[in-house]
């Protein structure tokens, strides 16, 4: 009988560290998804910036943000420079990415 319980006892720990784990791991490929949304975002807003591509820099952020999944939480822009914050429902949280893009920093 003790080793019956022994038996569900591990079974049942070893289920928790799988969920554990599960979970931990789809967190981290959300946020990845998330800084990668950020990521082009900034550089379709950077490209209509710099005239690259037609279109006012913070709407190009807000439709590929969107084609991601995610929204655009915020679009700063200096010039060429844009900084971009994307945002989407995580795990009852609300997780955020920020990126920036345009011509590199004078040293």
């Amino acid at each position: 009988m003790a080793g019956s319980v022994l038996t569900v006892g591990m079974t049942l720990a070893s289920v928790a560290v799988t969920v554990a784990a599960l979970g931990v791991g789809a967190a981290a490929v959300q946020g990845q998804r998330l800084a990668a949304a950020a990521d082009a975002a900034a550089l379709a807003a950077a490209d209509a910036a710099s005239g690259a591509v037609a279109g006012e820099p913070c709407g190009r952020a807000a439709d590929l943000a969107a084609a991601w999944g995610v929204a655009l939480a915020a679009c700063d822009g200096v010039g060429p420079e844009v900084t971009v914050v994307v945002e989407t429902p995580a795990f009852g949280v609300v997780a955020r990415a920020a990126a920036r893009a345009g011509p590199p920093s004078a040293p």
